[in-house]
């Protein structure tokens, strides 16, 4: 299993502390998905994405995915998005 790092501090291995999780606006407060700390005055919200770090392994999970469930149901992951016949 790989290491887990610290979303706030990438050279620190997690530890569970819980910090990544503690509201931005008020500290004594576990964030609870409010958005309130995106609050910008704009008609809409957006997070900018500005990297992707790809692992190398995105491609060998889904290979594997495909190969379960074909053994198991015989679905392809995503069927949900393609187009289903009316009737």
């Amino acid at each position: 299993m790989a290491t887990k790092y610290c979303v706030l501090d990438e050279t620190k291995i997690c530890d569970d502390c819980g910090e990544c999780n503690v509201c931005d606006l008020d500290p004594n407060k576990i964030c609870d998905n409010c958005m309130k700390c995106l609050k910008t005055g704009a008609d809409y919200n957006a997070i900018e994405i500005d990297e992707i770090i790809d692992d190398g392994t995105g491609a060998q999970a889904y290979e594997q995915l495909r190969k379960d469930l074909a053994e198991t149901d015989g679905t392809e992951p995503f069927d949900c998005f393609k187009d289903q016949p009316n009737g």
